[in-house]
């Protein structure tokens, strides 16, 4: 799908509904350096009762990779985003988005409220200036000299904890290893520059913040200061130590996503 100039951008589509009905649509936004595959064991719980789109970002996946001066700025991947939407006629729509594409969601949220009819972010940092930046540098070191798979292998344990089997943190390992070194040292060098909290009071739809009770990312209190700045939000902390809890525990984060929308669009009783 043409978005931009400069930008083919990759999509999966999962509809399991009955086909005499319109559902409503929940699309799947990744976090750095994965792609719309990261959601695979999300589709068949949500697949039954919605629409289930999976973008793979700007540079990431299938979707065009970037030049290595690519001027990366979350302003550009909101801006995919709402182009996506457009072109696919997305009136209205559950947002869910994980890592860094929580980042980008919380900004969407806020820039087109009309878009958003729910949002979910896990393990999202808003300001990753304040919880990445200063490892960025050995990071961008580690991926020059080894490259993205290595750099994946490397980072992982903080990424999925300490419960993740073997075979699961190697495949994640090779699914963000396809991603080009161009894209991803252009990348990371946008992260420590990134800060949404100023956007917070401004999301008005219903949002789920989901992380663990012993994420690297921060303790549950750091993501409750922040979660409260949001007019209609709720916080679930669950078990375990990753930081990527949409990855680590993929069956537990979506059934909480499915109850979560169940209650925000239950017609009310009067």
């Amino acid at each position: 799908m043409k978005i931009a100039p400069d930008l083919d951008l990759h999509c999966r589509e999962d509809d399991f509904t009955d086909p005499w009905t319109t559902p409503e649509v929940v699309v799947l936004l990744h976090g750095n350096a994965e792609s719309g595959e990261a959601w695979r064991a999300w589709v068949p719980h949500l697949a039954r009762r919605f629409r289930v789109i999976r973008p793979d970002q700007r540079g990431f996946g299938q979707s065009t990779p970037m030049p290595r001066d690519f001027p990366w700025t979350i302003d550009v991947l909101t801006t995919d985003l709402a182009r996506f939407a457009e072109a696919l006629g997305l009136a209205r729509f559950h947002l869910v988005a994980a890592k860094f594409g929580g980042t980008v969601a919380l900004r969407f949220a806020a820039e087109h409220p009309a878009l958003v009819q729910t949002l979910t972010v896990l393990g999202t940092p808003p300001a990753p200036r304040r919880t990445l930046a200063a490892g960025i540098p050995a990071w961008v070191e580690h991926l020059e000299r080894h490259g993205v798979e290595s750099w994946a292998r490397w980072t992982m344990e903080g990424r999925l904890g300490s419960a993740m089997p073997p075979a699961a943190v190697d495949w994640w390992a090779r699914l963000m290893g396809r991603t080009s070194l161009d894209t991803q040292l252009g990348f990371m060098r946008m992260v420590p520059g990134v800060d949404v909290t100023a956007d917070l009071e401004r999301i008005q739809c219903p949002t789920l913040v989901i992380t663990t009770e012993k994420s690297g990312m921060g303790t549950v209190e750091d993501f409750a200061a922040w979660q409260r700045r949001i007019p209609r939000s709720e916080l679930v902390a669950l078990p375990g130590d990753s930081y990527h809890v949409a990855a680590s525990d993929p069956d537990r984060c979506a059934t909480t996503v499915l109850e979560f929308i169940r209650r925000q669009t239950a017609p009310r009783r009067v």
